[in-house]
């Protein structure tokens, strides 16, 4: 089974995370099959970087996001509707 997951990275007290699709049993620094993503919380705000297009297809292929990656990229999805009205009303110059 495929999870989609976060994998440490980063130095002591200063950890930065990739969002990766990896088997569910494997080690949490070991081999994987993709890195669609990145977050740092040490920032503020977080920084959250994640390849939405990349997310679906694993999904949609049977990955289970764990419940840190599924709140992020619920948070994402939101700013990125916010986003979409607010440049839909721009004026064309």
């Amino acid at each position: 089974m495929l999870a989609i997951r976060l994998m440490r990275m980063g130095a002591k007290k200063s950890p930065s995370y990739r969002v990766i699709v990896k088997e569910k049993l494997s080690k949490r620094d070991g081999a994987y099959l993709e890195n669609i993503g990145f977050y740092n919380p040490t920032r503020n705000p977080a920084e959250v970087r994640l390849n939405m297009e990349r997310v679906n297809y694993w999904i949609n292929r049977g990955a289970q996001p764990t419940d840190t990656v599924r709140q992020l990229i619920r948070q994402l999805s939101k700013a990125e509707a916010a986003a979409e009205p607010a440049a839909e009303t721009a004026p064309a110059a």
